[in-house]
């Protein structure tokens, strides 16, 4: 990860000095009962069918949820066929993409696909989309990168018109970006009203996008890609940083917020019994600036398992975080911490 500006923990307008955050007390609220823990598994490294098919089946064996797939014009697995066999290789496990890029194809084809992978998997799929932000990819396959603002009003509209055609009836748009005329699509989804939705991101733009019209809102700690394209700013990790997008969610999202499932992609899993010693070389590589902002994360895990379930546990009564996902090669890492707390 490239460097990136920080605001110390500190100086934040959200810190007490107390370890409390003001603008998390003013933003939250949080339900006496809390959701249950569901976790999951993003896969970057599958390279044949089967090795799709070995990763879906130790993930369902370790007790996760849910295998979900990137969307990237590069050496990865178009995400809809990838997860069609991983269907077919598990019994119960539910499959989505983390996150589809909508720069990448029209609504009208995603609803249409997504309901079909609904279908073909007897209801275990989940859709999860965002705005798209790899600049190179763009450049390379000709599609133009435009700026964030204009990429996420037309994922605004893409919601739009994908919820209207999951709905099974003829549906008619007319925005700036998308127009439908009396479309009907097919297959319709199993799931009811339609499958769960996934809006991802790190923008407050997105953020309050998801708010409003998503079941699941996903969160990265991902700032604004660097100039090389392929690297973020890593401010957005911090406790305070995540109370912040937090507050923009329950803002936007009004009296839908104790509906949504709040979800984080863990990009840093340690196992150690020294969680001090490896939190600081952890900061060193993800450029923060000290251990307690690594141990403070809703992004990074560092301990033993028993610590790292405290750890989540305390990131969702603070922040009502209870959907988690890691990538593949830590899947083995948190297994211990998913038998701890799944369901629970």
């Amino acid at each position: 990860l490239a460097p990136r500006q920080y605001t110390p923990l500190a100086s934040h307008p959200s810190w007490d000095g107390s370890g409390l955050f003001v603008l998390y007390h003013l933003a939250m609220n949080p339900a006496s009962t809390p959701r249950p823990f569901r976790f999951g598994v993003t896969a970057l490294r599958p390279t044949t069918r089967a090795e799709w098919v070995s990763l879906a089946r130790k993930a369902e064996d370790l007790g996760f949820a849910i295998l979900t797939a990137p969307d990237h014009l590069t050496a990865l697995f178009p995400p809809f066929a990838a997860l069609m066999t991983v269907a077919e290789a598990t019994r119960s496990l539910r499959v989505g993409t983390l996150v589809l890029n909508n720069d990448l194809r029209h609504p009208a084809l995603v609803a249409r696909e997504a309901a079909a992978v609904d279908v073909f998997t007897s209801g275990r799929f989940e859709l999860g989309i965002g705005a798209g932000h790899a600049r190179p990819e763009y450049e390379e396959s000709g599609i133009v990168f435009e700026p964030g603002a204009i990429r996420v009003a037309r994922l605004a509209e893409s919601v739009q018109v994908i919820k209207g055609l999951w709905a099974g009836t003829p549906t008619n748009f007319a925005g700036e970006h998308y127009q439908i005329r009396g479309h009907l699509s097919y297959p319709n989804p199993v799931q009811e009203p339609h499958p769960p939705l996934l809006i991802g991101g790190n923008a407050r733009s997105l953020l309050r996008l998801a708010a409003r019209e998503a079941d699941i809102v996903g969160f990265t700690g991902l700032g604004r890609t660097l100039d090389d394209g392929q690297h973020h700013e890593t401010s957005g990790f911090t406790a305070a940083a995540a109370a912040e997008r937090l507050a923009v969610v329950r803002a936007a999202a009004a009296e839908r917020f104790a509906s949504l499932e709040l979800h984080a992609l863990v990009q840093a899993v340690v196992v150690t019994d020294n969680r001090e010693r490896a939190s600081a070389e952890l900061a060193q590589r993800v450029h923060l600036p000290n251990a307690a902002e690594v141990l403070g994360s809703p992004f990074l895990l560092v301990g033993t398992a028993s610590q790292m379930a405290d750890s989540l546990r305390q990131r969702r009564a603070e922040l009502g975080l209870s959907y988690f996902t890691v990538f593949e090669q830590n899947m083995e890492a948190l297994q211990p911490v998913v038998a701890i707390l799944a369901g629970g």
